[in-house]
């Protein structure tokens, strides 16, 4: 008689991960597992304890197995299980693009307040998302909000097809328009009401300091902004100018270290109502200014 298939139960295998996460180096590895767990499972941490009870089978336990792995050879947790969790929908993630973090999640709230406050229940103008990578910007507010239009612009070919997926998987085809290109240049000189990006903000030095999780896993160009970090962000202060219609606004997400020096970029540049808000760890983060 054949002997009966060893069956793992949800705390089992959570317990494994565990100790392999911990014998890694990964920090807090009780939860980080657990949050493994719940990407590949499509559920949260907490229920992923309550099920602990459950036998995990078939395809979900081979790719928690892979996700725990990857993760133990320091392969960032998005990039492990390929999804990634940003305000209301979950992403698709690996390599190609950054990583979506919650600070730029405020950066949304941003846009959205204020486009409420402008045109309020009804249709609202056209926004463009510079260097969408992933497309999280563009498709949380296409998600989120109610633009006519809003256009995600990107230089990389392989960001751009991750985008492209994800703009599919949420279903927002219908609002968001990818368009090859460095920054302005896909518009092809037309106007929008409302300019977003989270672009490159590190310096070089700072770029060489960075977690070993980041540094050599995240692309590099959606993290170095030059030399001193302020490359991208000052063709956008520049540039932006000419493709926002009167009134409209411009939110960057900028480095804590130089986000007040960016405010005053704007102002001698003759950008209108700048002001630089803090994120919900009270950093200086965003760059907001209108004209």
């Amino acid at each position: 008689m054949p002997e009966a298939a060893i069956r793992t139960t949800l705390g089992e295998a959570v317990e494994g991960a565990v100790e392999r996460l911990a014998q890694a180096g990964v920090p807090d590895p009780r939860g980080e597992a657990r949050r493994l767990c719940a990407a590949v499972l499509g559920t949260s941490p907490g229920q992923v304890w309550m099920q602990r009870a459950l036998v995990l089978e078939g395809t979900a336990g081979a790719r928690f197995a892979s996700a725990v792995a990857e993760r133990a050879l320091g392969v960032p947790g998005a990039y492990a299980t390929g999804l990634q969790a940003f305000r209301t929908f979950d992403l698709a993630s690996d390599a190609r693009a950054l990583i979506p973090r919650p600070e730029t999640e405020g950066l949304v709230d941003i846009v959205l307040e204020w486009a409420r406050a402008r045109w309020g229940a009804g249709v609202w103008g056209d926004a463009v998302d510079v260097g969408t990578g992933s497309g999280c910007i563009a498709i949380a507010l296409a998600v989120e909000g109610r633009f006519r239009r809003v256009i995600a612009t990107e230089r990389s070919s392989q960001a751009l097809a991750l985008a492209q997926e994800n703009v599919a998987r949420v279903g927002v085809g219908g609002t968001v328009e990818l368009r090859a290109g460095d920054v302005f240049a896909p518009l092809d000189g037309r106007q929008v009401d409302v300019v977003v990006s989270n672009p490159p903000y590190l310096s070089e030095a700072e770029y060489a300091t960075l977690d070993a999780s980041v540094r050599d896993h995240e692309p590099r160009e959606a993290l170095v902004g030059g030399v001193d970090g302020l490359v991208v962000t000052e063709r956008l202060l520049t540039e932006a100018r000419g493709r926002i219609r009167r009134g409209g606004l411009l939110a960057v997400e900028v480095d804590a270290r130089r986000a007040h020096a960016v405010g005053e970029r704007a102002r001698r540049l003759g950008w209108r109502e700048v002001r630089v808000e803090r994120d919900l760890s009270g950093r200086p983060r965003y760059a907001v200014a209108s004209l």
